[in-house]
């Protein structure tokens, strides 16, 4: 067979990225065993550096082995039981994959829906929590199909107030804008590893608190091969064993109780890329995140081209440009992978096909790749057909905007 040959790429996506080459060094380290003093160590300072990154005290912040996918259905399947009433507002992609998850765990979902590309008024779903009742509210807080994000300063109080559970899909605003999970009162909130973070998908950082832990743990089974004497083993259990919050809890904890084998190689990644971010501080990362997607709003619009819905309560680390007419978006997408190495994102729904998301998540989120990708972009797009644009115009912006601001 022959080797893998991996080509250079410059990959300008919400997720996922490129990643520090601090962090590959990191995982390529010698493996050490899941209870190896090393180890448990590192655990642990993992999980100091978690409640860092999430601006929290809670006890409960570990990475779930698996994709983000995989953190949001733990927390999900956790909280929610057959029957449980649990309120999704939507805005985009990934409200609706909360909706599937809840179906999974047999809750009764109810929704709120905004059109793509708009956000709700807090005061919308504090008045819809009103009229469910629900015992879970599930919000997308970056919702990186539409490049908006939801405001929610006020939800985790309002839900506490009533004795409702706050769940936060945060994956693709993670260590790109702050969150602070203590002073918005949230009750457990998702990561992302493969976005702003910026190591390999497969390992998320979760963080819930006390309030949350004593409602799932009314759920808490041991399994057999090592329950003992002080282990229940008659609760309505979580069904799935490998996402169970609980068994986690003993995992993740000084009880150190048996569950699966840690993912090592990829807890060294996590570790390196949170001592990076922190090292760089949750604020400055944040700021950084925000001075470069400014920068290259102001250099594609410069060039010639829509923001999608503009200053909409946008992400700052996704981009959304409205495709040229006449233009196949997803042949210029594809030549621009295949002649240039870099790669932007389509959407989904009824924005296939009218949007590019263009992501600055990171490690990418650097002065040097976004005037490369927008010196690449502006040409390719005249090179295409595309009437009216004006490469040089946005690379003129583009460093007047660098030469004049800092952050």
């Amino acid at each position: 067979m022959e080797e893998m040959n991996i080509e250079r790429r410059l990959i300008m996506t919400p997720g996922p990225v490129s990643i520090d080459p601090r962090v590959s060094q990191a995982m390529s380290a010698t493996i050490l065993g899941q209870f190896d003093p090393g180890f448990t160590n590192i655990m642990n300072r993992t999980m100091e550096m978690i409640r860092a990154s999430f601006l929290t005290k809670n006890q409960w912040a570990f990475p779930i082995d698996g994709t983000s996918r995989a953190g949001l259905e733990a927390v999900i399947s956790s909280i929610v039981k057959p029957g449980d009433k649990v309120l999704v507002p939507i805005i985009g992609r990934f409200g609706h994959l909360l909706v599937e998850l809840v179906e999974r765990a047999q809750g009764e979902v109810h929704t709120i829906e905004r059109p793509m590309g708009e956000v709700f008024d807090q005061q919308e779903i504090i008045a819809a929590l009103d009229q469910v009742n629900p015992k879970v509210l599930a919000v997308v807080h970056g919702e990186t199909s539409t490049g908006r994000m939801q405001p929610m300063d006020r939800l985790g109080k309002a839900c506490k107030e009533r004795g409702i559970f706050s769940v936060v899909d945060a994956v693709a605003t993670y260590l790109g804008t702050v969150i602070p999970v203590d002073e918005w009162e949230l009750d457990a909130v998702v990561g992302g590893a493969q976005k702003c973070l910026s190591i390999p998908s497969g390992i998320t950082p979760i963080t819930f608190n006390d309030r949350f832990a004593a409602e799932i743990n009314k759920r808490k089974r041991v399994e057999s091969g090592i329950r003992t004497a002080d282990d229940a083993e008659d609760n309505p259990f979580i069904t799935s064993n490998y996402l169970d919050l609980t068994q986690l809890q003993d995992y993740w904890s000084e009880r150190r109780l048996n569950h699966h084998t840690e993912a090592t190689v990829m807890m060294y990644g996590l570790y390196q890329g949170l001592r990076l971010a922190l090292e760089e501080g949750v604020e400055e990362r944040a700021k950084r995140h925000e001075y470069h997607h400014t920068a290259l709003k102001i250099a594609l619009k410069a060039l010639g081209l829509t923001i999608y819905s503009d200053n909409n309560h946008e992400m700052k680390m996704v981009t959304c440009v409205e495709i040229p007419e006449n233009l196949d978006g997803e042949n210029f997408r594809n030549g621009l992978l295949k002649e240039f190495g870099v790669e932007i994102a389509s959407s989904f729904g009824v924005l296939h096909g009218k949007i590019w998301r263009i992501g600055t998540m990171g490690y990418v989120v650097q002065k040097m790749n976004i005037i490369t990708f927008v010196t690449i972009f502006s040409t390719y797009l005249v090179n295409q057909g595309v009437q009216d644009l004006d490469p040089n115009a946005a690379l003129t912006a583009l460093f007047n905007y660098y030469e004049d601001e800092t952050y």
